[in-house]
């Protein structure tokens, strides 16, 4: 949002305007914390949530589509940044603000505490969700179905 607002009075949409050499550094540094403070918060979290939140059945497969999901939107967002900075100039940084917005208000509805809970008991905490209780599958169902299919074979 600094760096958006500072964008913002000094060269509004038109684009035309420069920023004294103390401004600049004040910026270089909005720039800077903004990266810091990503990296130390929710840039790791799209690494570690999923390895933590998946129950060993599906661990594997669940960080296999967080990597392939993550390099795509790395890869998309890569490509269209600057086209979105020369069409919305210094609204991209408000963009991306109320992404962080949105992720945050996310993760507070959506994303159950895992803390001291085991990895053998994520499909518990996900069954006790009030949201994700009815996409996930009682335990005994699942654990019945694998046990059917082992004497099968």
């Amino acid at each position: 949002i600094a760096v958006g607002t500072m964008i913002a009075l000094k060269f509004g949409v038109s684009g035309e305007g420069s920023f004294t050499k103390g401004e600049a550094n004040i910026l270089l540094f909005f720039i800077c914390a903004y990266v810091a403070a990503f990296a130390w918060s929710w840039g790791p979290l799209g690494w570690l949530v999923p390895s933590e939140i998946c129950s060993l059945e599906v661990r594997s497969a669940g960080q296999a589509i967080n990597v392939a999901v993550n390099m795509l939107f790395t890869f998309g967002i890569a490509q269209i940044f600057l086209n979105m900075l020369c069409h919305l100039k210094f609204g991209l940084f408000f963009f991306f603000a109320g992404f962080v917005l949105i992720m945050t208000v996310f993760i507070a509805l959506f994303l159950p505490e895992t803390k001291n809970v085991p990895i053998e008991e994520m499909n518990k905490v996900w069954k006790s969700h009030w949201f994700w209780t009815k996409f996930v599958p009682d335990v005994d169902t699942v654990t019945n179905n694998n046990r059917r299919a082992t004497a099968q074979s």
